[in-house]
């Protein structure tokens, strides 16, 4: 399970999937983009359904990676014990990974219900910088006394926030090495972000 608000999906988060996707021999990986971010405030210029389709446009010619709506569906605060709950169910006998970034896994501990999250999936997080791999490992030690089982991808990841980049749109620049181009055309297209 790869979640989160891609407001927009960009090219590091693709990344970052593959990247997993490689190291742990996964052979499904589920997009699943949030209705309503618990940690950030609701941002009302996306709709959920246009992040959905931003999210099925970057993965549409990636077969190993499937967009799933279930957050969407499911409406309120996007909670991951939840959606793990929900997928522990229809995804009986296998094993379930949650993909986060760095911020993500620094502080996946505070999250509602960790113990859950932790008996359910196993946390894998990526450093942005080499600063971060410490952090991470001292995090990975403190949520194995936690009973969590963790992964960490000691791989340089591309650097790009989907913040910079509605920053960018709306400034006119260009975002095409940022985003799949079919996800610049989508965002053109219906002038988000502007």
């Amino acid at each position: 399970m790869f979640g989160g608000s891609f407001n927009p999906i960009h090219n590091g988060h693709i990344q970052l999937a593959q990247a997993f996707v490689k190291k742990l021999c996964l052979d499904r990986v589920l997009i699943i983009p949030t209705y309503i971010p618990p940690h950030k405030q609701k941002d009302n210029s996306v709709t959920p359904n246009q992040k959905l389709e931003m999210c099925r446009l970057a993965f549409e010619e990636m077969p190993l990676f499937e967009v799933s709506n279930i957050e969407i569906r499911r409406k309120g605060a996007s909670y991951t014990y939840l959606t793990l709950q929900e997928l522990s169910e229809k995804y009986k006998g296998d094993e379930l990974f949650l993909i986060t970034g760095a911020d993500m896994f620094l502080t996946i501990h505070e999250w509602k219900h960790p113990e859950l999250i932790f008996s359910l999936a196993t946390i894998c997080g990526v450093p942005r910088n080499d600063e971060d791999i410490r952090s991470l490992q001292k995090q990975q030690e403190y949520l194995g006394t936690l009973g969590a089982k963790t992964e960490i991808l000691d791989a340089n990841m591309m650097t790009v926030s989907s913040t910079d980049i509605r920053s960018k749109v709306k400034n006119g620049e260009d975002i095409s090495a940022l985003v799949p181009r079919a996800v610049e055309s989508y965002i053109k297209e219906n002038g988000l972000y502007l």
